[in-house]
């Protein structure tokens, strides 16, 4: 077994276990280290019929396991199963406004895509005869049915994750069923969040079983299924790159022909239409073009004003999207049924697939070769899928199934039916088709679109990097958050500048978008490859599908995208290696910082302080108490960090209340509020330490302040403490009764025949369960006990340590950071040296630094220095 899957929490502790009365159950447990400060689950399940038994119910709970009363989630405990976080139902007009809200926010990329589909298929292909047009018309028409409509709306939507999606929302879907996750940081008590909605598979379904234990056991598959997840990203991110460098410039480009000076190519656009005889505008005129300039000049103005605008945010003109890709939507749906009508409506026979047979018979290879150009009718369907979370799925579903799909192919056919009575328009297909009277009116709403499509494009490249940085893929950056409403907006500057300058770049080499789409063609099937391969995982191992309809998901989408892969890989020397090298770059950085970051956590956890030597150096630490309240910042979830010793040598004096703060992002999208802290013991209680788990979803947004999470943390503590007081009593009360006169079996306390691990196969939280019935079960088990257990009388001990907590609050927070570096050991091999080395340690001196991304004050701060071995 790899060395990652060795790691354990190290010093082992002997405890003397509880004895209990009844059942025969008297043992003592030897337990680790990490049980001393680790979270176990706080109340053990208990099926419906022993839900009915009031007092031996609660009594199991307490009595079925030897129960740690300093190991529990006070917040999750009281408010998790009294508030279900489940999304409200939503009414039919919400839905339908949802739906037309999409058009501005989902489908700007793919409703773009007829600017410049036909003209590179048929750059292709030359036009000969009808077979050309109509053949290529059912590809893009069966194209458009099978991968957004069938795939993406009927199945791959329903593979969300708690309303989220995307790449990296599937895979922490799948982090929650099976303990792929390279950072070992899980918790059982992760799995009380009430937006957890964990589901195991169950034991009768063997395969679903098996292939849990075979991705949590090989080490190899974990790094395998994370690759894949950020390849995909870095495809993602690459779109970021293309999809506004495309749309621009083909938008512009309408301007060819149209307005003296707007060429590419050198050449007289108007001479040429002329010679073919083409239409054109009637205020054409015949100057000299400005060779290469025009329309390259004027999408990078457009590209570097519509990068300018992104940290002023979207959300005040977010309104303006909808109705403006609602207008689009309507314009080609109304031009493809005018050009249907007044050319040729016999295009409608290519929903006969047969014209795709006779297309490949008669092209051969050429047809192969504008497969690539025929992929890009279906630019952004993964952006119904990633933009999931900002809506519903029968809002996305709705939108396209009666907008979208209709108008897309609408638009097709009637390019198709313009093409088959003036073949040689094709170049210039969209603009040459879209009547005199509407050109510059097209013109401006196609510019407009293109604006948004790829506005649309460089937000989801800021959500997709901010949930790679939550679950530890990526470089910590400064992140702004542009709208107080909406978490969503948000505006990373760096990852901004930086698609500014590429798309500028790909723009001024490439010239042409022929070339971009060759590009772009490779991003776009490399993201649907990964998320058929994704979803196949989730249908077998979560959703427990019938293992024919799971095979057949990827034999027939993945086998389509595969011929669709062959034909724009063959594309690498004519601009297709750009997403390459793209993609390889940001997979590098992603990948070496992960590796670098779970190196990192694993040194940590082996250098961690045992609990023997905190109790040789007694309550005292060794050094002077004094009041306040220290906050150590650090990345383990059991354990005491190294970094605390080196505190303890470096100051001559430490605060008298210690919190052991870790900010831990969990696989799901958000986090509620009241369940955000999770709180923990650390030595006995005259030591006044704690541990705080602050817990995040990959969605939240961290806008608290640091007097905002001050206040939150303390009253957090103080209900923890108040809790385990409670609890305390309840135990050592149940503890002298006698519990004979229970009639309760003995299988229902035993321990014997229950595995210690017999918890974690099944939910800890019971979501079906009502909240009567919990309420009732309450209200019986404490009319059943003693006044003596129920007393409202304050323990002193409590009483005591929140008078001293209140003096600490009063004395002041300190924020204790460590300031890490870390190397590879000598006798490692020369890859990692050079990894570990150089490359992660360029990333971690030019990231965001600690106390910037965790938001503490600056006059609050110490810092020590450590270097980390790994």
């Amino acid at each position: 077994m790899e060395e990652e899957d060795r790691i354990e929490e190290s010093s082992r502790v002997r405890l003397r276990g509880r004895t209990f009365s009844g059942g025969g159950v008297n043992e003592s447990r030897w337990v680790d280290g990490s049980e001393v400060d680790s979270e176990s689950p706080p109340l053990s399940l208990f099926d419906d019929n022993e839900a009915k038994e009031g007092y031996g119910s609660l009594r199991r709970r307490l009595v079925k396991k030897p129960k740690r009363v300093d190991s529990f989630d006070v917040e999750a405990m009281e408010i998790a199963g009294a508030h279900g976080h489940h999304p409200k139902d939503i009414s039919t007009w919400r839905t339908l406004a949802l739906a037309f809200q999409t058009l501005g926010v989902v489908y700007g990329d793919m409703g773009t895509s007829p600017l410049y589909v036909f003209s590179d298929v048929f750059s292709k292909v030359k036009i000969e005869s009808e077979v050309d047009i109509l053949g290529a018309l059912s590809l893009v028409m069966y194209t458009i049915a099978l991968l957004p409509l069938v795939k993406y709306v009927f199945v791959v939507l329903k593979a969300n994750d708690n309303g989220e999606g995307g790449t990296f929302a599937l895979y922490s879907l799948i982090c929650r069923y099976a303990k792929v996750n390279m950072l070992p940081n899980r918790q059982p008590a992760d799995e009380q969040i009430s937006s957890f909605r964990l589901k195991l598979p169950t034991p009768e379904l063997e395969r679903a079983l098996s292939i849990k234990e075979t991705l949590e056991r090989r080490s190899s598959l974990k790094t395998l299924l994370l690759l894949l997840v950020l390849m995909g990203t870095s495809m993602v991110i690459g779109d970021g790159i293309l999809t506004p460098a495309i749309s621009v410039m083909s938008a512009v480009s309408g301007l060819q022909g149209a307005v003296k000076g707007f060429d590419t190519s050198g050449y007289f656009s108007f001479a040429l239409m002329e010679n073919r005889g083409i239409r054109h505008p009637p205020y054409d005129s015949i100057v000299s073009s400005l060779p290469y300039a025009a329309v390259v000049v004027f999408s990078i103005v457009i590209l570097v004003a519509l990068f300018s605008i992104q940290q002023f945010g979207t959300s005040k003109v977010g309104f303006s999207f909808a109705p403006a890709l609602a207008l689009w939507f309507f314009s080609l749906g109304s031009i493809g049924i005018y050009n249907l009508v007044k050319y040729d409506i016999t295009v409608i026979k290519a929903v006969n697939p047969a014209y795709i047979y006779f297309f490949f018979k008669k092209n051969s290879k050429d047809a192969w070769s504008a497969l690539g150009g025929c992929i890009l009718c279906i630019t952004g369907a993964e952006a119904m899928f990633a933009d999931l979370g900002h809506f519903s799925v029968p809002a996305i579903q709705i939108a396209f199934t009666f907008v979208v799909f209709p108008c897309l192919l609408l638009a097709y056919m009637g390019q198709a039916a313009f093409l088959m009575k003036y073949p040689e328009s094709s170049d210039r297909i969209f603009y040459d088709s879209v009547p005199e009277s509407l050109f510059w009116p097209v013109f401006v709403i196609a510019t407009l679109a293109a604006m948004i499509a790829s506005q649309a494009m460089i937000s989801a490249t800021f959500s997709c990097v901010k949930q790679s940085m939550a679950l530890g893929c990526f470089p910590r950056m400064k992140i702004i958050h542009t709208s107080r409403k909406l978490m969503g907006q948000i505006y990373i500057p760096v990852i901004n500048w930086f698609l500014m300058i590429m798309c500028v770049v790909v723009v001024s080499i490439f010239r042409s978008t022929t070339d971009i789409a060759n590009a772009y063609g490779i991003a776009e099937v490399g993201v649907m490859l990964v998320t058929t391969t994704l979803v196949t995982l989730v249908m077998l191992l979560i959703w427990q599908t019938n293992l024919f309809m799971a095979l057949c998901f990827p034999l027939v989408f993945g086998s389509i995208e595969l011929i669709y892969f062959s034909a724009v890989l063959s594309k690498v020397l004519e601009g297709g290696w750009l997403p390459l090298v793209f993609a390889s770059f940001f997979l590098s950085v992603m990948y070496i910082w992960n590796y670098g970051s779970v190196l990192k956590y694993q040194s940590e956890v082996r250098e961690k302080i045992s609990m023997d030597f905190m109790l040789e150096l007694g309550s005292t630490l060794g050094t002077v108490r004094t009041p306040g309240i220290g906050l150590l910042y650090n990345e383990l979830v059991h354990g005491i960090p190294s970094i605390f010793g080196q505190f303890l040598l470096s100051l001559p004096a430490i605060h008298s209340t210690i919190v052991f703060v870790c900010i831990k992002y969990v696989p799901i999208p958000v986090v509620p509020q009241e369940e955000r802290f999770l709180f923990r013991r650390v030595c006995p209680k005259d030591y006044h330490m704690f541990r705080c788990i602050a817990r995040y979803g990959y969605k939240d947004i961290r806008k608290e302040d640091h007097h905002a999470f001050e206040q939150l943390l303390v009253q957090s503590l103080e209900n923890f403490l108040r809790k385990e007081a409670q609890e305390l009593a309840l135990e050592s009360g149940l503890q002298e009764m006698d519990l004979d006169s229970v009639s309760v079996s003995s299988r229902d306390y035993s321990t014997r025949d229950v595995p210690d691990n017999e918890e974690l196969k099944v939910p800890l939280m019971l979501g079906t369960r009502s909240e009567e019935a919990e309420t009732s079960n309450s209200e019986a088990a404490s009319a059943a006990l003693p006044s003596s257990i129920m007393s409202s009388e304050i323990d002193p001990s409590l009483e005591y340590e929140l008078s001293a907590l209140q003096e600490a609050i009063d004395s002041g927070f300190t924020y204790f950071l460590a300031h890490g570096d870390v190397r590879a050991k000598k006798n490692s091999f020369f890859l990692k040296k050079l990894v570990i080395n150089y490359l992660y340690a360029f990333l971690r001196r030019n990231c965001r630094a600690g106390a910037a991304n965790m938001s503490v004050p600056h006059m609050n701060i110490l810092q020590v220095g450590m270097t980390y071995m790994v």
